[in-house]
């Protein structure tokens, strides 16, 4: 039993406790720094983790030393280890942007963020599905913080869309469960793909619909249609290092429906075998057309990247729902890229809003954004990355998609959407990036002085308890050098584009490890006497 496993769910809780105990002791500074230590020590910890899974394969901690399926059982194979690297790299940069001011205000930012990378990890680690909802439910309430802060009509609306659909989705998941563990005996997903197997022909019916309950609380957490809706007014509310760290947070949806069609209903699972494999292919790819039509029509550059976030996880959906190795792989490599591209943009529209002032980052000819030229450079790379232009990472993983595709009765349609989709989002981001930076640098030398002027009219109306007149807060902090380049918030926005461009450069050993993890996946025997061993079966 190796302890390395549980180190990615210790980390984040004992930070969030310290953090908690000494929010109203220590200064902002401090716990700056608890927190950002605490970030970088868990991405070390997730990398000692991936080191050791991709040497000695599949490592199984149970809590308690309690043997499964009776105890709890975390898991760290190749592909929980790749959620937990992903995460745990966006949630480095996104903090870093957070300490630049946008966590000031609240004792409470710090011990929240901490809380939902603990949510997160252990929903990838978890290794049965009734510790699958709490760790969902650990998230959840932690996002609701994190979302809310900063204040205003505009994010307490959104986050009660947010709470009630989510509710709606956690009740929908305790009568999955429940009813699972009526009928099998068992929520250990390891033994459920044991006895999904062996299921009575009277309760198929009933295990049917149990397993249809779970994807459809899969799809609201991975916001697939028609399940989306909270996900456009949320994301473009709260601020932008909240947005971008929310990113993860649908491909946690993706991830569920993967690990549980792939391991409890899948080829083994007799008349239960690829229960949501008919579904999931149309879902998909109507998510794909739907979010690309929110694309163009957004008015907002964080509303667009919502938008974006949406279509993929259209597309990466896609590539599950082909069932291949080859589809698995191509959307294994495309979940990093599509993370970090959202959550590039995310914290860009951030720097774009402060510095147009009350203009803020909406799709609007205005003053120019200080050190346009380079603000400007970033989201053309970005919107280079994220509409799949060759050669970036973007490309590479739909060039991969599409080719996994070729073999697949619906080709036709799957070539259709992705490649229209790719060229309205071409489209869309072009037609922002003239709005925000080339119209807008046409208003002369002083645009910027404009620009800055009425941001930090916003931001004193932010410090007296105002806002703007539509209820939304302003995240405006004043620089050190009004017309210069905000560094201090472009550095993560680089670095997460830099990640895709690695993605690129290392595309060999990753597209090779893509490849590993969809074999790993598509023959679950190695899962199942990892965690079980001789226990299979038992009652």
């Amino acid at each position: 039993m190796s302890q390395a496993v549980i180190l990615p769910l210790l980390l984040p809780l004992i930070a969030a406790i310290v953090l908690l105990l000494t929010r109203r002791r220590v200064s902002l500074r401090m716990r700056r720094g608890i927190n950002l230590g605490a970030t970088v020590l868990e991405l070390l910890a997730v990398l000692w983790l991936l080191v050791l899974v991709t040497a000695e394969g599949i490592l199984v901690y149970q809590v308690g030393d309690w043997p499964a399926p009776y105890g709890i059982s975390l898991v760290a194979d190749r592909l929980s280890v790749w959620m937990l690297l992903i995460t745990a790299l966006l949630a480095c940069c996104a903090l870093y942007y957070a300490v630049q001011g946008t966590d000031s205000g609240s004792r409470h930012f710090h011990p929240l963020f901490q809380l939902q990378i603990f949510g997160l990890n252990g929903a990838f680690l978890t290794g049965d599905l009734f510790n699958l909802f709490v760790f969902f439910e650990v998230l959840l309430l932690a996002s609701y913080g994190l979302l809310l802060h900063g204040g205003g009509r505009a994010r307490v609306r959104a986050g009660l869309h947010f709470v009630v659909l989510n509710l709606a989705g956690s009740t929908l998941f305790l009568f999955a469960v429940g009813t699972l563990y009526g009928i099998l005996g068992t929520l250990n997903m390891a033994d459920l793909a044991v006895r999904v197997a062996d299921t009575a022909p009277a309760d198929v019916g009933i295990v049917r619909a149990a397993g249809l309950l779970l994807f459809t609380v899969f799809a609201l957490k991975a916001a697939l249609v028609p399940l989306y809706l909270w996900l456009p007014g949320a994301y473009a509310s709260t601020s932008a290092p909240v947005a971008a760290l929310f990113a993860i947070m649908t491909k946690v949806g993706a991830y569920a429906i993967l690990r549980v069609e792939t391991l409890i209903f899948g080829d083994a699972a007799g008349p239960l075998a690829h229960l949501i494999e008919p579904v999931l292919l149309p879902l998909a790819l109507i998510t794909m057309a739907v979010a690309v039509l929110g694309v163009l029509a957004a008015q907002g550059l964080r509303r667009q990247a919502a938008y974006l976030v949406v279509l993929s996880i259209g597309t990466l959906l896609t590539a599950f729902a082909l069932g291949t190795r080859a589809g698995i792989a191509a959307g294994l490599y495309y979940l990093p890229h599509s993370t970090f591209a959202a959550a590039a943009l995310f914290l860009l529209a951030g720097i774009v809003a402060r510095g147009r002032g009350a203009m803020g980052e909406r799709l609007e000819p205005g003053p120019a954004v200080p050190a346009a030229p380079l603000v400007g450079g970033v989201f053309f790379l970005l919107a280079v990355l994220i509409a799949g232009l060759p050669p970036l990472s973007g490309f590479l993983g739909k060039w991969m998609l599409l080719q996994a595709a070729l073999a697949q009765p619906a080709m036709a349609w799957i070539f259709a959407v992705v490649l229209t989709a790719g060229l309205l989002t071409i489209v869309a981001l072009a037609r922002s990036g003239s709005l925000l930076f080339y119209r807008g640098a046409q208003g002369g030398g002083d645009a910027s002085a404009v620009a800055w002027a009425s941001g930090l009219a916003a931001a004193v109306e932010h410090d007296a308890g105002g806002g703007h007149g539509d209820g939304r807060r302003c995240d405006i902090e004043a620089p050190a050098v009004a017309a210069g380049p905000d560094w201090k918030r472009l550095i993560p926005v680089m670095v997460l584009a830099g990640l895709c461009l690695g993605l690129v450069a290392a595309a060999a050993p990753v597209t090779a490890f893509s490849a590993a993890t969809a074999e790993a996946l598509l023959t679950p025997e190695r899962y199942i006497e990892a965690v079980l061993g001789g226990a299979a079966g038992e009652p």
